[in-house]
Protein backbone atom coordinates (compact mmCIF):
# COMPACT_ATOMS: atom_id res chain seq x y z
CA UNK A 1 0.00 0.00 0.00
CA UNK A 2 1.55 3.34 -1.02
CA UNK A 3 1.55 6.49 1.12
CA UNK A 4 -1.35 8.11 -0.72
CA UNK A 5 -3.51 5.01 -0.42
CA UNK A 6 -2.74 4.70 3.27
CA UNK A 7 -4.09 8.12 4.17
CA UNK A 8 -7.42 7.13 2.65
CA UNK A 9 -7.39 3.85 4.51
CA UNK A 10 -6.63 5.62 7.78
CA UNK A 11 -9.51 8.02 7.17
CA UNK A 12 -11.96 5.17 6.68
CA UNK A 13 -10.59 3.24 9.66
CA UNK A 14 -11.38 6.15 11.96
CA UNK A 15 -15.11 5.75 11.30
CA UNK A 16 -17.21 3.72 13.69
CA UNK A 17 -18.13 0.18 12.52
CA UNK A 18 -21.78 1.23 12.21
CA UNK A 19 -20.93 4.22 10.01
CA UNK A 20 -18.54 2.22 7.85
CA UNK A 21 -21.45 -0.01 7.01
CA UNK A 22 -23.71 2.93 6.22
CA UNK A 23 -21.12 4.56 3.99
CA UNK A 24 -20.37 1.31 2.20
CA UNK A 25 -23.92 1.21 0.83
CA UNK A 26 -24.45 4.93 0.38
CA UNK A 27 -23.32 5.27 -3.23
CA UNK A 28 -25.74 4.44 -5.98
CA UNK A 29 -24.80 1.03 -7.44
CA UNK A 30 -24.83 2.27 -11.02
CA UNK A 31 -22.33 5.02 -10.19
CA UNK A 32 -20.18 2.93 -7.87
CA UNK A 33 -19.75 0.03 -10.28
CA UNK A 34 -17.24 1.84 -12.49
CA UNK A 35 -14.98 2.88 -9.61
CA UNK A 36 -11.76 1.15 -8.65
CA UNK A 37 -11.28 -0.23 -5.16
CA UNK A 38 -9.20 2.78 -4.12
CA UNK A 39 -11.76 5.20 -5.58
CA UNK A 40 -14.55 3.47 -3.66
CA UNK A 41 -12.50 3.79 -0.49
CA UNK A 42 -11.99 7.47 -1.22
CA UNK A 43 -15.72 7.95 -1.90
CA UNK A 44 -16.60 6.33 1.44
CA UNK A 45 -14.28 8.72 3.22
CA UNK A 46 -15.80 11.77 1.54
CA UNK A 47 -19.35 10.56 2.17
CA UNK A 48 -18.55 10.10 5.85
CA UNK A 49 -17.72 13.79 6.06
CA UNK A 50 -21.27 14.78 5.09
CA UNK A 51 -23.09 11.94 6.80
CA UNK A 52 -26.32 13.56 8.12
CA UNK A 53 -26.01 11.77 11.46
CA UNK A 54 -22.75 13.48 12.42
CA UNK A 55 -22.35 16.99 13.78
CA UNK A 56 -20.69 19.89 12.02
CA UNK A 57 -17.78 19.57 14.44
CA UNK A 58 -17.26 15.88 13.72
CA UNK A 59 -17.71 16.46 10.00
CA UNK A 60 -15.06 19.15 10.16
CA UNK A 61 -12.72 16.81 12.03
CA UNK A 62 -13.07 14.18 9.33
CA UNK A 63 -12.52 16.77 6.63
CA UNK A 64 -9.38 17.90 8.41
CA UNK A 65 -8.04 14.34 8.38
CA UNK A 66 -8.59 14.10 4.64
CA UNK A 67 -7.01 17.52 4.04
CA UNK A 68 -3.95 16.57 6.08
CA UNK A 69 -3.44 13.42 4.00
CA UNK A 70 -4.17 15.14 0.69
CA UNK A 71 -0.66 16.62 0.73
CA UNK A 72 0.86 13.13 0.30
CA UNK A 73 -1.50 12.00 -2.47
CA UNK A 74 -0.21 11.62 -6.03
CA UNK A 75 -1.52 13.90 -8.82
CA UNK A 76 -3.62 11.01 -10.14
CA UNK A 77 -5.20 10.38 -6.75
CA UNK A 78 -5.92 14.07 -6.27
CA UNK A 79 -7.61 14.10 -9.66
CA UNK A 80 -9.70 11.09 -8.61
CA UNK A 81 -10.78 12.97 -5.50
CA UNK A 82 -11.77 16.03 -7.56
CA UNK A 83 -13.82 13.89 -9.93
CA UNK A 84 -15.58 12.15 -7.06
CA UNK A 85 -16.40 15.49 -5.45
CA UNK A 86 -17.69 16.80 -8.77
CA UNK A 87 -19.71 13.78 -9.96
CA UNK A 88 -20.74 11.84 -6.86
CA UNK A 89 -22.01 14.81 -4.84
CA UNK A 90 -24.25 16.49 -7.41
CA UNK A 91 -27.85 17.55 -6.62
CA UNK A 92 -30.49 14.82 -6.89
CA UNK A 93 -31.71 15.21 -10.46
CA UNK A 94 -35.17 13.75 -9.72
CA UNK A 95 -35.73 16.06 -6.75
CA UNK A 96 -34.60 19.06 -8.79
CA UNK A 97 -36.94 18.15 -11.67
CA UNK A 98 -39.89 17.64 -9.32
CA UNK A 99 -39.23 20.91 -7.51
CA UNK A 100 -38.88 22.73 -10.83
CA UNK A 101 -42.23 21.37 -12.03
CA UNK A 102 -43.87 22.43 -8.76
CA UNK A 103 -42.38 25.89 -9.04
CA UNK A 104 -43.49 26.33 -12.66
CA UNK A 105 -47.02 25.30 -11.67
CA UNK A 106 -47.05 27.64 -8.67
CA UNK A 107 -45.90 30.79 -10.49
CA UNK A 108 -48.48 33.52 -10.02
CA UNK A 109 -50.27 31.70 -7.18
CA UNK A 110 -50.05 32.13 -3.38
CA UNK A 111 -47.91 28.95 -3.33
CA UNK A 112 -45.11 30.47 -5.42
CA UNK A 113 -42.97 31.46 -2.44
CA UNK A 114 -43.06 28.00 -0.86
CA UNK A 115 -42.37 26.39 -4.23
CA UNK A 116 -39.33 28.60 -4.69
CA UNK A 117 -38.03 27.60 -1.27
CA UNK A 118 -38.40 23.90 -2.16
CA UNK A 119 -36.59 24.46 -5.46
CA UNK A 120 -33.73 26.28 -3.74
CA UNK A 121 -33.35 23.43 -1.24
CA UNK A 122 -33.37 20.84 -4.01
CA UNK A 123 -30.58 22.68 -5.80
CA UNK A 124 -28.30 22.60 -2.76
CA UNK A 125 -25.95 19.75 -3.55
CA UNK A 126 -24.16 17.42 -1.14
CA UNK A 127 -21.04 18.92 -2.71
CA UNK A 128 -21.86 22.25 -1.08
CA UNK A 129 -22.10 20.64 2.34
CA UNK A 130 -18.89 18.70 1.70
CA UNK A 131 -16.92 21.85 0.89
CA UNK A 132 -18.45 23.67 3.83
CA UNK A 133 -17.14 20.96 6.15
CA UNK A 134 -13.63 21.59 4.83
CA UNK A 135 -14.00 25.27 5.71
CA UNK A 136 -14.91 24.43 9.32
CA UNK A 137 -11.37 23.97 10.65
CA UNK A 138 -8.67 26.70 10.84
CA UNK A 139 -6.58 25.51 7.89
CA UNK A 140 -9.59 24.54 5.80
CA UNK A 141 -9.91 27.74 3.80
CA UNK A 142 -6.23 27.57 2.87
CA UNK A 143 -6.75 23.95 1.79
CA UNK A 144 -9.72 24.81 -0.45
CA UNK A 145 -7.93 27.77 -2.05
CA UNK A 146 -4.91 25.66 -2.85
CA UNK A 147 -7.11 22.85 -4.15
CA UNK A 148 -8.83 25.18 -6.60
CA UNK A 149 -5.53 26.73 -7.68
CA UNK A 150 -4.32 23.25 -8.54
CA UNK A 151 -7.63 22.38 -10.20
CA UNK A 152 -7.95 25.39 -12.51
CA UNK A 153 -5.30 24.40 -15.10
CA UNK A 154 -7.06 21.04 -15.55
CA UNK A 155 -10.46 22.44 -16.50
CA UNK A 156 -9.76 22.91 -20.18
CA UNK A 157 -8.97 19.23 -20.66
CA UNK A 158 -11.41 17.78 -18.13
CA UNK A 159 -14.90 19.23 -18.37
CA UNK A 160 -16.20 16.88 -15.66
CA UNK A 161 -14.45 19.09 -13.10
CA UNK A 162 -16.40 22.22 -14.06
CA UNK A 163 -19.15 21.59 -11.52
CA UNK A 164 -16.64 21.41 -8.66
CA UNK A 165 -14.92 24.56 -9.84
CA UNK A 166 -18.22 26.43 -10.15
CA UNK A 167 -19.22 25.33 -6.65
CA UNK A 168 -15.91 26.55 -5.20
CA UNK A 169 -16.14 29.88 -6.99
CA UNK A 170 -19.70 30.38 -5.79
CA UNK A 171 -18.77 29.61 -2.18
CA UNK A 172 -15.68 31.81 -2.31
CA UNK A 173 -17.80 34.69 -3.65
CA UNK A 174 -19.85 34.44 -0.45
CA UNK A 175 -17.05 33.68 1.99
CA UNK A 176 -14.82 36.43 0.59
CA UNK A 177 -17.49 39.08 0.19
CA UNK A 178 -15.95 42.52 0.78
CA UNK A 179 -18.18 42.92 3.83
CA UNK A 180 -16.05 40.28 5.55
CA UNK A 181 -12.70 41.74 4.50
CA UNK A 182 -10.50 44.10 6.47
CA UNK A 183 -8.50 46.87 4.82
CA UNK A 184 -5.07 47.12 6.43
CA UNK A 185 -2.08 49.29 5.71
CA UNK A 186 1.24 47.49 5.33
CA UNK A 187 4.39 49.39 6.23
CA UNK A 188 8.05 48.81 6.94
CA UNK A 189 7.04 48.26 10.57
CA UNK A 190 4.73 45.37 9.68
CA UNK A 191 5.82 41.85 10.68
CA UNK A 192 8.62 40.47 8.51
CA UNK A 193 6.46 37.51 7.50
CA UNK A 194 3.89 39.90 6.05
CA UNK A 195 6.46 42.04 4.25
CA UNK A 196 7.88 38.90 2.65
CA UNK A 197 4.43 38.24 1.17
CA UNK A 198 4.68 41.52 -0.75
CA UNK A 199 7.89 40.33 -2.36
CA UNK A 200 6.37 36.93 -3.14
CA UNK A 201 3.14 38.16 -4.69
CA UNK A 202 4.15 41.41 -6.43
CA UNK A 203 2.91 40.82 -9.97
CA UNK A 204 3.48 44.11 -11.83
CA UNK A 205 6.97 45.39 -10.96
CA UNK A 206 9.23 42.76 -9.43
CA UNK A 207 10.72 43.77 -6.08
CA UNK A 208 14.45 43.47 -6.63
CA UNK A 209 15.79 43.86 -3.11
CA UNK A 210 14.97 44.86 0.45
CA UNK A 211 16.05 48.40 -0.45
CA UNK A 212 13.54 48.38 -3.29
CA UNK A 213 10.81 47.21 -0.93
CA UNK A 214 11.73 49.81 1.69
CA UNK A 215 11.45 52.52 -0.97
CA UNK A 216 7.92 51.33 -1.81
CA UNK A 217 6.99 51.60 1.86
CA UNK A 218 8.60 55.02 2.43
CA UNK A 219 6.84 58.00 4.03
CA UNK A 220 5.45 59.26 0.69
CA UNK A 221 4.04 55.83 -0.16
CA UNK A 222 1.14 53.75 1.02
CA UNK A 223 0.44 50.04 0.63
CA UNK A 224 -2.96 48.61 1.48
CA UNK A 225 -4.34 45.11 1.35
CA UNK A 226 -7.58 43.23 1.94
CA UNK A 227 -7.40 40.51 4.60
CA UNK A 228 -9.83 37.71 5.50
CA UNK A 229 -10.30 36.35 9.05
CA UNK A 230 -9.41 32.84 7.89
CA UNK A 231 -6.13 34.09 6.37
CA UNK A 232 -5.18 36.84 8.82
CA UNK A 233 -1.51 37.04 7.85
CA UNK A 234 -1.88 36.98 4.09
CA UNK A 235 -3.23 39.79 1.87
CA UNK A 236 -5.73 38.64 -0.75
CA UNK A 237 -4.95 41.64 -2.93
CA UNK A 238 -2.78 44.69 -2.34
CA UNK A 239 -2.18 48.04 -3.98
CA UNK A 240 0.92 50.22 -3.92
CA UNK A 241 0.37 53.99 -3.97
CA UNK A 242 2.72 56.93 -4.50
CA UNK A 243 1.72 60.42 -3.32
CA UNK A 244 3.02 63.15 -5.62
CA UNK A 245 2.29 66.63 -6.88
CA UNK A 246 1.58 65.60 -10.47
CA UNK A 247 0.58 62.68 -12.68
CA UNK A 248 3.70 60.67 -13.61
CA UNK A 249 4.52 59.38 -17.06
CA UNK A 250 7.27 56.93 -16.13
CA UNK A 251 7.68 54.20 -13.55
CA UNK A 252 11.43 54.75 -13.13
CA UNK A 253 11.19 57.68 -10.66
CA UNK A 254 8.73 55.74 -8.52
CA UNK A 255 11.10 52.78 -8.30
CA UNK A 256 14.24 54.87 -7.79
CA UNK A 257 15.64 53.73 -4.45
CA UNK A 258 17.92 56.78 -4.19
CA UNK A 259 15.21 59.40 -4.73
CA UNK A 260 14.21 61.57 -1.78
CA UNK A 261 10.71 61.17 -0.39
CA UNK A 262 8.14 63.64 -1.71
CA UNK A 263 6.76 66.44 0.45
CA UNK A 264 3.40 65.10 1.62
CA UNK A 265 2.14 68.61 2.38
CA UNK A 266 2.22 69.27 -1.37
CA UNK A 267 0.77 65.95 -2.51
CA UNK A 268 -2.24 66.42 -4.77
CA UNK A 269 -2.11 63.17 -6.74
CA UNK A 270 -2.36 59.55 -5.63
CA UNK A 271 -0.84 57.12 -8.12
CA UNK A 272 -1.86 53.46 -8.02
CA UNK A 273 1.17 51.93 -9.68
CA UNK A 274 0.81 48.26 -8.76
CA UNK A 275 -2.18 46.07 -7.92
CA UNK A 276 -1.51 42.39 -7.25
CA UNK A 277 -3.88 39.51 -6.56
CA UNK A 278 -2.24 36.89 -4.39
CA UNK A 279 -4.59 33.90 -4.49
CA UNK A 280 -4.95 31.96 -7.75
CA UNK A 281 -7.75 30.00 -6.13
CA UNK A 282 -9.87 33.16 -5.96
CA UNK A 283 -9.96 33.62 -9.72
CA UNK A 284 -13.35 35.02 -10.70
CA UNK A 285 -13.91 36.56 -7.26
CA UNK A 286 -13.50 40.30 -7.72
CA UNK A 287 -12.75 42.79 -4.98
CA UNK A 288 -10.33 45.12 -6.77
CA UNK A 289 -13.08 47.69 -7.30
CA UNK A 290 -13.88 47.79 -3.60
CA UNK A 291 -10.18 47.91 -2.71
CA UNK A 292 -9.60 51.04 -4.78
CA UNK A 293 -12.73 52.73 -3.38
CA UNK A 294 -11.73 51.98 0.19
CA UNK A 295 -8.17 53.17 -0.39
CA UNK A 296 -9.38 56.40 -1.97
CA UNK A 297 -11.62 57.04 1.05
CA UNK A 298 -8.75 56.31 3.43
CA UNK A 299 -6.31 58.57 1.58
CA UNK A 300 -8.77 61.46 1.35
CA UNK A 301 -9.34 61.26 5.09
CA UNK A 302 -5.58 61.48 5.71
CA UNK A 303 -4.59 63.98 2.99
CA UNK A 304 -7.14 66.70 2.33
CA UNK A 305 -5.23 68.13 -0.66
CA UNK A 306 -5.51 64.96 -2.73
CA UNK A 307 -7.65 65.71 -5.78
CA UNK A 308 -6.44 63.35 -8.48
CA UNK A 309 -6.52 59.55 -8.31
CA UNK A 310 -4.80 57.90 -11.24
CA UNK A 311 -2.95 54.73 -12.14
CA UNK A 312 0.34 54.21 -13.92
CA UNK A 313 -0.39 50.92 -15.61
CA UNK A 314 1.18 48.45 -18.02
CA UNK A 315 -0.49 47.50 -21.31
CA UNK A 316 0.17 43.76 -21.25
CA UNK A 317 -1.80 42.70 -24.30
CA UNK A 318 -0.82 45.43 -26.75
CA UNK A 319 2.16 43.94 -28.55
CA UNK A 320 0.47 40.57 -29.10
CA UNK A 321 -2.64 42.32 -30.41
CA UNK A 322 -0.62 44.53 -32.76
CA UNK A 323 1.13 41.46 -34.16
CA UNK A 324 -2.28 40.31 -35.44
CA UNK A 325 -3.60 43.69 -36.57
CA UNK A 326 -0.58 45.59 -37.90
CA UNK A 327 -1.87 45.45 -41.48
CA UNK A 328 -5.25 46.87 -40.51
CA UNK A 329 -3.56 49.70 -38.60
CA UNK A 330 -1.45 50.63 -41.64
CA UNK A 331 -4.62 50.84 -43.73
CA UNK A 332 -6.04 53.39 -41.29
CA UNK A 333 -3.15 55.80 -41.78
CA UNK A 334 -3.57 59.02 -43.72
CA UNK A 335 -1.63 59.16 -46.98
CA UNK A 336 0.75 61.88 -45.80
CA UNK A 337 1.60 60.06 -42.57
CA UNK A 338 2.08 56.85 -44.51
CA UNK A 339 4.51 58.56 -46.87
CA UNK A 340 6.52 60.02 -43.97
CA UNK A 341 6.69 56.64 -42.28
CA UNK A 342 7.79 54.93 -45.48
CA UNK A 343 10.52 57.52 -45.98
CA UNK A 344 11.74 57.13 -42.40
CA UNK A 345 12.00 53.37 -42.87
CA UNK A 346 14.20 53.68 -45.96
CA UNK A 347 11.61 53.99 -48.68
CA UNK A 348 10.60 50.34 -48.77
CA UNK A 349 7.01 49.37 -49.48
CA UNK A 350 5.07 49.46 -46.22
CA UNK A 351 3.95 46.04 -45.07
CA UNK A 352 2.85 44.70 -41.73
CA UNK A 353 6.09 42.71 -41.53
CA UNK A 354 8.24 45.80 -42.14
CA UNK A 355 6.26 47.82 -39.59
CA UNK A 356 6.60 45.16 -36.88
CA UNK A 357 10.30 44.62 -37.63
CA UNK A 358 10.94 48.36 -37.32
CA UNK A 359 8.94 48.50 -34.09
CA UNK A 360 11.24 45.84 -32.63
CA UNK A 361 14.08 48.36 -32.94
CA UNK A 362 12.22 51.49 -31.80
CA UNK A 363 13.84 51.78 -28.36
CA UNK A 364 15.88 54.86 -29.23
CA UNK A 365 13.07 56.70 -31.02
CA UNK A 366 10.78 59.27 -29.43
CA UNK A 367 7.03 59.62 -29.61
CA UNK A 368 7.30 62.40 -32.23
CA UNK A 369 9.03 60.19 -34.79
CA UNK A 370 6.80 58.74 -37.53
CA UNK A 371 7.16 55.21 -36.15
CA UNK A 372 6.75 56.31 -32.53
CA UNK A 373 3.64 58.31 -33.40
CA UNK A 374 2.14 55.33 -35.23
CA UNK A 375 2.77 53.04 -32.28
CA UNK A 376 1.09 55.58 -29.99
CA UNK A 377 -1.87 55.79 -32.37
CA UNK A 378 -2.16 52.00 -32.41
CA UNK A 379 -2.03 51.87 -28.61
CA UNK A 380 -4.70 54.57 -28.35
CA UNK A 381 -6.89 52.58 -30.74
CA UNK A 382 -6.25 49.35 -28.82
CA UNK A 383 -7.15 50.87 -25.44
CA UNK A 384 -9.92 53.18 -26.60
CA UNK A 385 -11.80 51.19 -29.21
CA UNK A 386 -11.08 47.47 -29.09
CA UNK A 387 -13.81 45.44 -27.34
CA UNK A 388 -14.48 41.72 -27.07
CA UNK A 389 -17.85 40.55 -25.80
CA UNK A 390 -18.52 44.16 -24.78
CA UNK A 391 -15.36 44.42 -22.65
CA UNK A 392 -11.93 45.96 -23.32
CA UNK A 393 -9.55 43.39 -24.76
CA UNK A 394 -6.61 44.41 -22.57
CA UNK A 395 -6.86 42.72 -19.14
CA UNK A 396 -5.61 45.71 -17.14
CA UNK A 397 -7.88 48.06 -19.07
CA UNK A 398 -10.78 45.69 -18.46
CA UNK A 399 -10.15 45.90 -14.71
CA UNK A 400 -9.84 49.68 -14.39
CA UNK A 401 -12.45 50.65 -16.97
CA UNK A 402 -14.85 48.16 -15.41
CA UNK A 403 -14.33 50.04 -12.13
CA UNK A 404 -15.37 53.33 -13.73
CA UNK A 405 -12.00 54.81 -14.71
CA UNK A 406 -11.22 56.31 -18.11
CA UNK A 407 -8.19 56.08 -20.39
CA UNK A 408 -6.43 59.36 -19.62
CA UNK A 409 -2.93 59.48 -21.13
CA UNK A 410 -0.41 57.32 -22.96
CA UNK A 411 3.23 57.51 -21.91
CA UNK A 412 5.95 56.71 -24.43
CA UNK A 413 8.93 54.90 -22.84
CA UNK A 414 7.07 54.74 -19.54
CA UNK A 415 8.79 51.50 -18.56
CA UNK A 416 12.21 50.50 -19.84
CA UNK A 417 12.17 46.97 -18.45
CA UNK A 418 12.45 43.94 -20.77
CA UNK A 419 9.03 42.79 -19.57
CA UNK A 420 7.37 46.06 -20.59
CA UNK A 421 9.15 46.03 -23.94
CA UNK A 422 7.78 42.58 -24.69
CA UNK A 423 4.29 43.66 -23.66
CA UNK A 424 3.89 47.16 -25.06
CA UNK A 425 7.14 48.49 -26.53
CA UNK A 426 7.70 50.16 -23.16
CA UNK A 427 4.52 52.25 -23.23
CA UNK A 428 2.39 52.77 -20.13
CA UNK A 429 -1.02 54.32 -19.58
CA UNK A 430 -2.71 56.44 -16.93
CA UNK A 431 -6.28 55.51 -16.01
CA UNK A 432 -8.06 58.34 -14.23
CA UNK A 433 -10.53 57.68 -11.43
CA UNK A 434 -12.76 60.75 -11.59
CA UNK A 435 -14.83 60.17 -8.46
CA UNK A 436 -17.80 62.19 -9.78
CA UNK A 437 -17.99 60.26 -13.07
CA UNK A 438 -17.36 56.63 -12.15
CA UNK A 439 -20.99 55.60 -12.62
CA UNK A 440 -21.24 57.58 -15.85
CA UNK A 441 -18.18 55.82 -17.22
CA UNK A 442 -19.56 52.39 -16.28
CA UNK A 443 -22.80 53.15 -18.10
CA UNK A 444 -20.83 54.37 -21.11
CA UNK A 445 -18.77 51.20 -21.18
CA UNK A 446 -21.93 49.11 -20.84
CA UNK A 447 -23.19 50.82 -23.97
CA UNK A 448 -20.13 49.70 -25.90
CA UNK A 449 -18.11 52.92 -25.78
CA UNK A 450 -14.84 53.09 -23.88
CA UNK A 451 -14.42 56.30 -21.82
CA UNK A 452 -11.32 58.17 -22.97
CA UNK A 453 -9.86 61.64 -22.51
CA UNK A 454 -9.77 64.19 -25.30
CA UNK A 455 -6.05 63.52 -25.70
CA UNK A 456 -6.61 59.82 -26.33
CA UNK A 457 -9.56 60.46 -28.64
CA UNK A 458 -7.44 62.85 -30.71
CA UNK A 459 -4.52 60.45 -30.89
CA UNK A 460 -6.50 57.39 -32.01
CA UNK A 461 -7.31 56.73 -35.67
Amino acid sequence: MNVATSWLARSVSQLSPRLRGVVATAAKPERDAALTREQRRMLKTLQAIVDPQVSEVEGGRRARTVAAGYATATPEQRRDMWLLMSEQFAPDAKKVAAARDQYDTAIGTPEEGQAEIRLRKALVSPRTRLLQRFSAFPEGMRFLLDLRAELLPQLKGEKRLLALDAELENLFSTWFDVGFLELRRMSWDSPASLIEKLIKYEAVHDIRSWADLKNRLDSDRRCYGFFHPSLPDEPLIFVEVALLGEMPGSIAPLLDETAAASDLTKATTAIFYSISNTQTGLRGVSFGDSLIKRVVETLRAEFSKLKTFVTLSPIPGFRTWLGRHAGAMLERMERRARTELQRSLGGEALTAELFLAAADNARELDAASPLGHLLMQCAAHYLGQELQDGKPVDPVARFHLGNGARVERLNWAGDGSPKAWKQSYGMMVNYLYDLKRLDKHRVQLGQGKIPVSGEIAKLAF
